[in-house]
């Protein structure tokens, strides 16, 4: 019960001293107050089932109140006791505290002040939602962010006409890139002194750690929110404080610890989900991504896994993909037998699955031929499971599960815990465009030959993209390039911000 005055500040706990320590004792939360059997809690705490009866209906009554639910008479006469009407009998007295038209009315969007942008993001980042925005170093996250601090002080369309609040956990605030893009950003160089957004209204706290992440995010933003009229919160990066925490373990300690992080990001998020729906304001976090590594037939006693040969396409994929992928097992003699799959396979196997990820076109006609599996085999089945992690992975890091992809396989930080305590997640992703036309050279072989070798290629400039991964106000992105507005937008980082590029440039 240690989040009961999380979820309902307001809650009479004084009613309930004598349950609720021991409660707190036993590990038992809201969420299991309201979804266990009186009895199953009842074993654990040693508490009486009446107690525990009166306590659950009591914070499910609050939680109505909470949300404008009132309750039925069935509800009502089940909180007094007595015995409960048929749901047939019981009379429809639910009305909810907002409807779909209000929630319309009341949506409200702060411009990337790219039109290509908010076409793709469905109008911009939408106040009272957690939206996140993920990418490799360098990709221009912070930018993005920046150009958010300065347009949410813009009236509607455009912004919220309000301040913001720029919490950081690495780097300090900007404020030299700021007043560049104030000065070069062609939207709010047209903008008349009075109404040009202003450095003053954008407020910096550092947080170095989790401790003092916490502890501002439950007492100090709500009274800075208020006080100051804030209407976007940043939080850059999400990811910086809970490494440093828990990543610095290792062996037994470290495993332990994950239930502890997965804890905390769930605080986290609720904090961060709180402060957006109370106050209606857009709360963006930026998030580090992390390499995906491929262990292949690691610890499953299993030799050669069935693939084309390596090549520079085949990328890195999930560890866990290692477990579903068919591998060949030797026979009595020694020799390969017969393909065997250990686990039905995933999305990591080109050939069974589409493709996901938005690659290059210019690369296509390079691409190795698939690998073969053994479903010529009449006694081999390869059903696809939808609950695997490899699976459905697709769909929420932004990277797809390629092997033939021609850039490296990525994963949004924190994992799948801090997945769902986000509405929205934008990913940013850059490429190297090489140079190949510099000068040869002659070299000497090992014969004595003289022949002419070409300089290695460079790195002449990057491509960047924004891709919208899921959000509910906005178009998942596609993985093709051809300029739509549902599509990854390519874009670059000028003076003024990020700029997208229309397909014609």
């Amino acid at each position: 019960m240690t989040d009961l005055l999380r979820v309902l500040p307001q809650f009479p706990v004084g009613q309930y001293a004598s349950l609720i320590p021991v409660l707190e004792r036993n590990g038992v939360t809201t969420s299991d107050l309201l979804t266990l059997d009186c009895v199953d809690i009842g074993k654990r705490t040693r508490l009486p089932l009446l107690d525990i009866q009166r306590l659950s209906n009591a914070v499910l009554a609050a939680l109505h109140k909470d949300l404008g639910v009132a309750a039925s008479r069935l509800e009502q006469r089940h909180d007094q006791g007595l015995q409960a009407q048929t749901p047939a009998a019981a009379p429809a007295n639910t009305k909810l505290r907002q409807t779909a038209l209000s929630l319309a009315t009341q949506w409200q969007t702060i411009s990337t002040l790219d039109p290509r942008f908010d076409r793709a993001l469905g109008g911009g980042i939408p106040a009272g939602y957690v939206t996140e925005i993920t990418g490799e170093s360098g990709v221009g996250k912070t930018q993005f962010l920046l150009t958010l601090l300065l347009a949410v002080q813009l009236p509607p369309p455009h912004g919220l006409e309000k301040s913001a609040l720029y919490i950081s956990t690495e780097a300090p605030l900007s404020t030299r890139r700021l007043a560049q893009i104030l000065n070069a950003n062609p939207t709010l160089k047209a903008l008349d002194a009075d109404s040009r957004p202003s450095l003053d209204n954008i407020m910096s706290q550092a947080t170095p750690d989790l401790e003092s992440q916490d502890h501002i995010l439950t007492f100090q933003v709500p009274i800075v929110v208020e006080r100051r009229n804030i209407g976007l919160i940043v939080l850059d990066s999400v990811a910086a404080n809970f490494r440093a925490e828990f990543e610095r373990q290792a062996g037994q300690a470290r495993s332990s610890s994950m239930g502890a992080r997965g804890a905390e990001l769930v605080r986290l998020g609720m904090q961060l989900r709180e402060l957006a729906s109370k106050y209606n304001l857009a709360v963006v976090v930026a998030n580090q991504v992390a390499d995906r590594f491929n262990g292949a037939g690691a610890g499953l006693g299993f030799k050669t896994p069935i693939a084309p040969p390596p090549s520079i396409f085949q990328q890195q994929s999930s560890p866990l993909a290692t477990r579903s992928k068919a591998v060949v097992a030797p026979n009595a003699g020694g020799k390969p037998n017969s393909a065997v799959l250990p686990v039905e396979p995933t999305s990591s196997m080109a050939g069974l699955v589409p493709r996901s990820s938005n690659v290059d076109p210019g690369y296509s006609s390079m691409k190795p031929p698939p690998p073969t599996f053994p479903s010529d085999d009449p006694s081999s089945t390869l059903p696809l499971t939808a609950l695997l992690l490899d699976h459905q992975q697709r769909w929420f890091t932004g990277w797809g599960d390629d092997p033939y992809a021609d850039y490296g396989l990525k994963t949004p930080s924190l994992g799948l815990v801090w997945s769902t305590q986000i509405s929205a997640r934008i990913a940013l992703f850059k490429r190297p465009c090489y140079h190949t036309g510099g000068a040869s050279r002659y070299a000497i072989d090992d014969d004595g030959e003289q022949y002419e070798e070409q300089a290695a290629p460079t790195v002449k400039s990057w491509k960047r993209w924004m891709k919208v991964v899921f959000a509910p106000h906005a178009a998942a992105s596609t993985p093709c390039l051809n300029g739509e507005a549902d599509e990854p937008v390519e874009y670059e980082v000028t003076m003024g911000g990020v700029k997208a590029i229309e397909a014609s440039e």
